[in-house]
């Protein structure tokens, strides 16, 4: 998969690209990540990117121009190329959107900065807008890193375990479990007896307790809209949490 990032400031992505797993995913060719300078476009004197906006107003407004022509350069090369603009005011991420970019054979992640970009540039060149969350960074490379990541992770043979991404949190939406590693005994806090029973139906039913009463606790909203199997429903009896996930579910549907 390649991604393509355009940026004014490329070097502050060559860290994170060379370390884990993303560096293992290029150097198996798993993933191919072009840094574009936004700069190379910009043709005056000063390699200008920004300006102030008409109206008025604080802050400055990424060009059109240098951005327009980087992004024509990339679609040169990759036409299927999907073009996403980092932005607060976009869509805010998940790991559903994670897994539809995965099967994209090229994104192209144009970051923004200070005000935003010139709107016409928005309206002609970006296929959708993304955001992190409700909070404003400096600009759009951490965002373009956290989709590079999170993108890449889903690609196959790119982890070690094959089953790694199909049970994350959020995989379904359910948070994960809680873990345990040795030792056994950690400041008098032992690890559940059902992780050591050597029983793996009865490991998975705990796991899959344990990862809907955290669920309940830290996001009740993902519990609401998750749909449970019979079986599962049954484990859920036997850890006394039917009545708290039917409680939640009937809430929303109400609402």
């Amino acid at each position: 998969m390649i991604f393509d990032i355009v940026t004014i400031f490329p070097d502050l992505l060559d860290s994170p690209l060379a370390e884990g797993i993303l560096r293992k995913a290029r150097e198996k060719g798993a993933i191919n990540v072009n840094l574009i300078d936004i700069r190379q476009f910009a043709f005056d004197r000063h390699k200008t990117t920004d300006d102030r906006p008409f109206g008025g107003g604080e802050g400055m407004v990424m060009k059109a121009e240098p951005l327009s022509l980087a992004v024509d350069q990339r679609k040169n090369i990759n036409p299927s190329g999907k073009v996403v603009l980092l932005s607060p005011q976009g869509r805010k991420y998940d790991q559903q959107i994670a897994r539809d970019f995965s099967k994209e054979s090229c994104l192209i992640l144009v970051c923004g900065r200070y005000e935003g970009v010139d709107e016409r540039f928005r309206l002609k060149y970006v296929d959708e807008e993304i955001s992190l969350g409700d909070f404003i960074l400096t600009g759009g490379e951490l965002a373009a890193m956290v989709i590079v990541d999170s993108v890449t992770r889903l690609l196959p043979g790119v982890l070690g375990c094959t089953d790694s991404a199909d049970r994350d949190t959020f995989s379904r939406s359910l948070l994960k479990h809680p873990q345990y590693t040795r030792p056994r005994m950690f400041q008098e806090m032992e690890v559940p007896e059902e992780l050591l029973s050597g029983d793996h139906k009865l490991i998975a039913a705990y796991r899959f307790a344990a990862s809907v009463r955290r669920t309940v606790e830290r996001r009740p909203d993902l519990v609401a809209k998750e749909h449970f199997s019979r079986e599962e429903l049954k484990i859920l009896q036997s850890y006394n949490l039917f009545d708290e996930v039917i409680q939640l579910q009937e809430m929303r549907g109400r609402s």
